[in-house]
């Protein structure tokens, strides 16, 4: 650790009435947020259950009405009066961290709250057609008893189809298949005019298939999906491996445990996954899916990590740190969310007792907190001290640079535990907002191929060290800091995440060749917000936002390149 730059020294913070309102939020977590998340959390449960007792002709039926509907609704819209146009969805009910003021100006909603049917699975196809507000518990519980899944499964059960396509989506198995978006087979767009479209990777919509991802809704309304189906097994077999030494030890450990440096396929493991708890210690964990014969061998371990009263994940994981290398069994569903009971790690700030065995036990049940319940109980001065005295972003960075970027987070945000996770990038025939890096195919760098190249996301979530020892944190600057070294490392960051950008920089970090061809070519100006003004901090006004439109033709980008 000697050639690691030191946190930077930072004085005492002077305490308001916000902080200690946050010490004891738990207090409003545990009577209101938790009963009323675990009600929602059983009527949602209810609700799937009587879409699945449906046949798929009825739920096509339901569908095709329900997108009649859209096509109307944005056929009576009058451009010249109404306001731009975006979902009914309520500001408060989105799991992102993004601030959602452009709802609080004059706009034009199209209500999309009907579209939560799975389609249809086909086992011959191997794909699953899903509507936009099918989240991932709900896939998972319809197609793991099939043996079958999606290739990408986000971790956390509110995270849904449309979100993790118009946004952000990775898992242990994106270093194979890529971020959500890319293990999609087709979209179903509705257009500015009311066209409904069918997008795939070689039809005459090929253009705005690959825009699709990343554009938060700016290019359309996504009324289904068709999605890549996997088979897998009963159990994940998980490899739990500590690694000490400094922070680019710990990188190349993680490196290391997925990406063979001989390139032999057959060592690369289904799922992968890291995590950092300080700057010398790490535990990295390796999976391949296990059949249900093998994990009931006498000897092996099964662990059922998701009944209520299991230690949380993150921590089960950590004791790799004391007893060493071990693996055990886990039921295939059970690992695929074994992040949503504690949020990670953001539990342990939001119930600081959460992981006590008395509450596991008692309450565990319970948890987790719906993230939009927690969300409509934050007020702005809540929100303002979150943005300043919290992180939760994820930075995804070129594999090569993960220890690069392990020691920029010590030393400006000092957060820990830090999440890593592998994602292949894949080089597309169009050019989209994100791509690798040029020519990297000639460097020969461990864990790239010839189709793509390896990233990671470094997912910090937690309040940063500063602000845990009651010293001054600005975390806007932090942000801002953060997001230049991105930009000159060739790194992007999702967009659900809370950002400080500036729109010149934004065009810098991201391509917006195909997204602005797009834009123009299916008329999405004039009707939709732009991806920027959508993604930017702060109050977005219809004025503002209206005379960005007028200048396209003089966008930002073109400005950086």
């Amino acid at each position: 650790m000697s050639d690691l730059q030191a946190p930077l020294v930072r004085p005492k913070r002077k305490k308001n009435w916000v902080d200690y309102f946050v010490k004891f939020r738990w207090i409003i977590v545990i009577f209101f947020v938790l009963p009323f998340s675990a009600t929602f959390y059983f009527l949602i449960y209810l609700g799937d259950m009587w879409s699945e007792s449906k046949s798929y002709q009825k739920r096509q039926k339901e569908h095709d009405d329900n997108v009649r509907k859209v096509i109307k609704r944005l056929k009576d819209r009058d451009a010249a009066k109404d306001g731009l146009v975006c979902t009914a969805r309520k500001p408060w009910i989105a799991v992102g961290m993004r601030n959602v003021d452009y709802k609080r100006a004059r706009h034009f909603e199209v209500d999309l709250g009907e579209f939560r049917n799975i389609l249809e699975i086909n086992k011959e196809k191997m794909i699953a057609r899903v509507e936009p507000l099918v989240n991932m518990g709900q896939i998972s519980r319809a197609t793991v008893p099939m043996n079958l899944s999606l290739a990408v499964v986000a971790e956390l059960d509110d995270l849904t189809v449309g979100g993790l396509i118009n946004g952000y989506g990775i898992e242990g198995s994106s270093h194979i298949y890529g971020l959500f978006a890319d293990t999609v087979e087709a979209y179903e767009i509705v257009l500015a005019g009311g066209e409904l479209v069918r997008a795939t990777r070689d039809n005459e919509y090929s253009d705005l298939f690959y825009a699709i991802p990343w554009s938060q809704g700016t290019l359309g309304l996504l009324v289904a999906a068709e999605i890549r189906l996997i088979p897998i097994k009963e159990y994940m077999r998980l490899t739990y491996i500590p690694v000490k030494g400094d922070l680019q030890a710990l990188a190349q450990g993680y490196i290391d445990s997925f990406a063979p440096k001989d390139g032999d396929k057959a060592k690369i493991p289904d799922f992968v996954e890291g995590m950092i708890y300080n700057p010398t210690e790490g535990v990295m964990m390796v999976g391949t899916y296990a059949s249900k014969e093998e994990a009931k061998k006498k000897g092996n371990k099964i662990n059922n990590v998701g009944w209520w009263f299991k230690p949380w994940f993150y921590q089960h994981a950590q004791t790799a740190l004391k007893k060493g290398q071990f693996v055990e069994y886990i039921p295939t569903r059970e690992y695929y969310h074994r992040h949503t009971r504690c949020l990670y790690w953001e539990g342990k700030l939001i119930l600081p007792f959460g992981d006590q065995f008395w509450f596991r036990y008692l309450l565990g049940w319970l948890m987790p907190p719906k993230v939009s319940l927690l969300k409509a109980t934050q007020g702005e001065a809540i929100r303002n001290y979150y943005h300043d005295m919290h992180v939760i972003q994820d930075m995804l960075v070129p594999l090569y640079k993960v220890g690069d970027a392990l020691e920029w987070v010590h030393r400006e945000m000092e957060v820990y535990p830090i999440w890593l996770c592998p994602h292949k990038l894949f080089k597309q025939p169009i050019k989209g907002q994100i791509y690798p890096e040029p020519g990297f195919e000639y460097e020969n760098r461990q864990g790239d191929t010839e189709d793509g190249q390896m990233f990671t996301d470094v997912g910090v979530y937690y309040a940063p060290g500063p602000v845990l020892r009651g010293e001054t944190f600005d975390g806007s600057e932090a942000v801002r800091k953060m997001e230049k070294w991105l930009i000159e490392n060739h790194g992007f960051q999702p967009q659900y995440a809370v950002s400080e950008l500036d729109e010149k920089s934004f065009w810098r970090m991201f391509d917006g060749d195909l997204y602005e061809h797009c834009r123009k070519k299916y008329r999405a100006v004039g009707t939709f917000m732009s991806v920027y003004y959508k993604s930017k901090k702060g109050r977005k006004t219809e004025k503002e936002v209206r005379e960005a439109e007028q200048a396209h033709l003089e966008t930002a980008y073109a400005e950086a390149d």
